[in-house]
């Protein structure tokens, strides 16, 4: 097919088919790049700082004071450092989010998890909005985290390593879906708190390539951060089998 054909064939079919969003279903214009019209992304939730600088969960204050190059980290992280270095998100996810459509990115999610809807990637990847929170952080590998293979041929895809593709292509770093696997199905931990998570996840993740990651940088990649113990485990693992730095970055945190 010619470019001309191409072109043609694309305009038919934003007539015919308009695009809409992502999250209200909005008509946008017939040569929109964009999935999410701009009501929708001015009700997008950002993470603001003062943050915690570990795990980089919102703080209430920052005390008067306190040096602006300072590090302020949340009582969990203090009491008990993660395996990761930093962690960081985009936006909030509310857990009253079900009851309030104009919570965006938490709609899109469950949307594009739940409703296995895989279209909605690109609506996400679009969230991350134009600059990444962990900076210019000069990572060698993108690593999302793994789903269980029965829990990947139920949904037919992972939702982590969609995103994940999306940020190794802004970082222009390489995306490797095989190293880290997920080797234990755990149940729905959508109930549970932070401790229960911890036993739950205990075993789950192995390295299948460990000469892959010896003294890499590597950032971890994952939807949504509930208590960390996901990515903590994943972040034990990767270490373990020689990863100098773990770093986190999720579309959500929840808060």
């Amino acid at each position: 097919m010619s470019i001309d054909n191409a072109q043609m064939l694309n305009y038919l079919i934003n007539f015919f088919y308009p695009p809409r969003c992502a999250a209200c279903d909005a008509r946008l214009g017939s040569g929109a790049v964009q999935r999410l019209c701009k009501d929708c992304h001015s009700h997008i939730d950002p993470i603001l700082e003062p943050l915690c600088d570990i795990c980089g969960i919102p703080l209430a204050t920052k005390p008067l004071g306190t040096a602006a190059d300072s590090v302020e980290c949340c009582t969990s992280c203090l009491n008990s450092p993660p395996h990761f270095t930093r962690a960081r998100a985009v936006v909030r996810y509310s857990h009253s989010a079900a009851e309030n459509d104009r919570d965006v990115v938490p709609s899109i999610i469950r949307r594009h998890k739940y409703g296995l809807d895989q279209s909605l990637a690109h609506a996400l990847a679009e969230c991350l909005g134009d600059e990444l929170p962990l900076g210019d952080a000069n990572y060698d590998l993108v690593i999302p985290v793994p789903l269980h293979r029965e829990r990947l041929r139920w949904r037919g895809f992972n939702q982590a390593a969609m995103l994940a593709y999306a940020v190794a292509r802004r970082i222009d770093r390489p995306l490797d879906l095989s190293t880290l696997v997920r080797v234990r199905p755990t149940p729905p931990q959508t109930r549970q708190n932070r401790l229960e998570r911890v036993k739950n996840l205990r075993r789950a993740f192995a390295v299948r390539r460990p000469a892959r990651l010896s003294s890499r940088r590597i950032l971890l990649i994952d939807d949504v951060m509930t208590t960390g113990a996901t990515a903590d485990e994943c972040a034990r693992t990767l270490i373990a089998a020689g990863a100098r730095r773990v770093d986190v970055l999720t579309l959500a945190r929840a808060v």
